[in-house]
């Protein structure tokens, strides 16, 4: 199976007068509307989104496309002027940049979490319950957190404390491990030797997580089968049920799952119905935690 292309791991104005005063003021409202629309292209690429940015640039740029532009009565204004005052407008005010950054972003996160909130809702099985992932915890809490980890990511190794602290202080968590390897061929097999054993011991799978996840070095599918022979499982055994089909089926259901969540890197998690993205601590964790409680 192929890895797919993804992110990686997670560690901001006399009548003449007032009547030129009044057509620089409507000129610089024209202007600074295309001084923002500028703006939300820069950074509508820079986050990510350059169709949408794109668009709205299009159509307040319409509006200044001829050479001549109309501003007020028989007033015209060559476009060479506009664009003049445009980047004075925004060498004296480059604040707007930042702040059409800032309302940018906030409407993409909200559509972000909009988007995530129906994903949770049509995909509540297969994030929370699926038979190929790991559960450490109580297995039957009231509260479930998912953790999307690759063995082979640094955050998610020093993650794994979060995760000892919260079930043991939490006797009501229920803590699901879903493989996502994305960072290597290596991390995959190793994900496979982990499904595998998973499927034939899912009372030691936390033992099996903790000392490959915690161990030193990198994790390959070698590294894994060690691990899984210490616990006790039979090599050959192993080796035959790491051939089971529905476990690249699964991997790539996670794939797709991720894409739709917008997890591009680990350690990412789901609590409730909301998707937390990089390893931002315990506190945090059981923050969220609390609040998926209060929503039950």
């Amino acid at each position: 199976m192929n890895l797919p292309d993804v992110g990686g791991d997670q560690g901001g104005p006399e009548q003449a007068k007032g009547t030129t005063m009044m057509n620089k003021a409507i000129l610089l409202g024209s202007a600074g509307g295309l001084a923002v629309a500028l703006g939300m292209l820069a950074f509508g690429f820079v986050a990510g989104n350059p169709q949408a940015a794109k668009a709205d640039t299009v159509q307040v740029a319409q509006a200044t496309s001829s050479t001549d532009t109309k501003i007020s009565g028989d007033t015209k204004i060559d476009r060479k002027e506009v664009e003049g005052i445009i980047r004075d407008y925004l060498l004296k005010n480059p604040e707007v940049l930042l702040e059409v950054q800032d309302a940018l972003e906030a409407k993409q996160k909200e559509e972000q979490r909009l988007a995530a909130l129906g994903v949770i809702k049509n995909s509540k099985d297969e994030i929370f319950n699926s038979t190929f992932d790991g559960v450490v915890g109580n297995p039957k809490g009231k509260v479930t957190i998912v953790e999307f980890y690759d063995y082979n990511c640094g955050f998610c190794k020093r993650a794994i404390e979060d995760m000892q602290a919260l079930t043991k202080s939490d006797p009501d968590l229920r803590f699901v491990l879903k493989e996502f390897p994305i960072l290597s061929p290596d991390s995959q097999k190793a994900s496979v030797v982990s499904m595998a054993f998973h499927l034939m011991h899912p009372e030691k799978y936390g033992e099996f997580h903790t000392a490959l996840l915690g161990g030193q070095g990198r994790a390959t599918e070698s590294t894994a089968i060690k691990v899984a022979l210490s616990l006790g499982a039979d090599e050959a055994a192993l080796r035959e049920k790491m051939k089971d089909p529905r476990i690249a089926e699964t991997l790539s259901r996670t794939y797709d799952l991720a894409t739709k969540l917008s997890i591009t890197g680990t350690p990412s998690y789901v609590v409730g119905n909301e998707v937390i993205f990089g390893a931002l601590g315990q506190q945090v964790l059981a923050e969220k935690i609390e609040e998926a409680k209060s929503a039950l």
